[in-house]
């Protein structure tokens, strides 16, 4: 009686870590791809950006992670679609920067 609850328990062990390693494996896919994602954006933003448009970027990343993922789309949208020429310039950057900004309602909340 007891071998074969042994033999259960063994196979409930195996399917559980076979079940684990195939969660791993789709994990690390996953990180793969996103890693490779990132790698083929910043490749595409380095040939879209001027040096003064990329740090501006940088800089903006430190303050607004999320607003920068959203223009960092938005700049490869518009090249691909031939709306911007490239190299982009600070300036148009800011131009970029500043439609976008009016695009993003503020809301306040004032206490009375």
């Amino acid at each position: 009686m007891a071998t074969a609850e042994d033999k259960e328990l063994e196979e409930l062990q195996r399917r559980r870590y076979l079940e684990l390693q195939r969660r791993l494996v789709e994990e690390r896919g996953r990180e793969q791809a996103t890693q490779q994602e990132k790698v083929e954006k910043e490749a595409a933003l380095r040939q879209i950006l001027s040096p003064a448009a990329r740090q501006r970027l940088a800089n903006l990343r430190i303050v607004r992670p999320q607003y920068v993922d959203q223009l960092e789309a938005e700049l490869i949208r518009a090249v691909q679609t031939g709306r911007v020429a490239t190299p982009v310039s600070d300036e148009q950057l800011k131009a970029i920067l500043a439609r976008l900004q009016a695009q993003t309602r503020e809301i306040r909340i004032t206490r009375r």
